[in-house]
């Protein structure tokens, strides 16, 4: 009886209300004094179940796909930002996010895991939660190396984003941050021509508020990342990191 309810306590039961309801009014008070006498309403709401919910994900990542992981210590983004290169000196960000590495990548979160391959974002925050995956703005050598198994098998990268179930889902990679012209070394009329002025190889869709809140939440990620799956492993194969077996 005693480990049913130590299971209990720590299942991941998804989000509540108050979570939204905390990084709302942290939108609103982002200042030192104010977050010191919420500390305990954010390890309550936000930092209990999204530990949580990694755990439970790195269950599911055994799966569906064995070679990603997903650990409390190192899989959720840190609540402080970084204000030293900012105009904006606000303390805290106004969401809560984590990411799921390859195993044999680094274990780094936030900007370290530029070098650390591809894999799969969740994103907490009110009004604008979304799940993602891919790379984002790779460090040079991972984004040369991920260029050059483009240019070499520009049909078999872009058969990964044009299931039917993945359009559907995802439409089409992000354009952010991509060049005007095609990166030095590749001529115009090159077969990857579509695919080689990308900076970053992301895709992502929306979650609204209702879908966040709950134990479904948890469902609705396996479902995507699995349609997403044969992308980021794609990229991950260009960077020598398998897939699971």
């Amino acid at each position: 009886m005693s480990d049913e309810k130590e299971h209990m306590t720590t299942a991941f039961n998804g989000f509540s209300r108050g979570a939204l309801t905390f990084l709302r009014q942290l939108r609103r008070n982002n200042r030192r004094d104010w977050f010191q006498a919420h500390r305990d309403t954010c390890e309550e709401e936000i930092l209990v179940p999204m530990r949580l919910l990694v755990e439970e994900m790195d269950v599911r990542f055994g799966r569906f796909a064995p070679e990603f992981r997903g650990d409390p210590k190192r899989s959720i983004f840190r609540i402080h930002r970084d204000v030293r290169f900012s105009k904006d000196k606000s303390p805290y960000k106004t969401h809560a996010a984590c990411w799921f590495s390859h195993r044999n990548a680094s274990h780094g979160v936030g900007s370290e895991t530029h070098g650390g391959g591809a894999g799969f974002y969740f994103h907490l925050e009110p009004g604008a939660s979304f799940l993602g995956g891919g790379i984002w703005m790779p460090p040079r050598p991972s984004l040369h190396r991920i260029r050059e198994s483009i240019a070499a098998r520009p049909a078999e990268f872009a058969r990964t984003l044009q299931t039917p179930a993945f359009k559907r889902k995802f439409g089409a990679l992000s354009e952010e941050s991509m060049l005007s012209r095609l990166p030095r070394g590749y001529a115009p009329g090159h077969p990857a021509e579509r695919w080689l002025r990308y900076q970053s190889f992301t895709v992502g869709t929306a979650i609204d508020d209702a879908a966040v809140l709950g134990r479904r939440v948890a469902d609705r990620l396996q479902r995507d990342y699995t349609t997403m799956l044969p992308f980021v492993r794609w990229l991950n194969s260009s960077l020598g990191y398998p897939p699971g077996r």
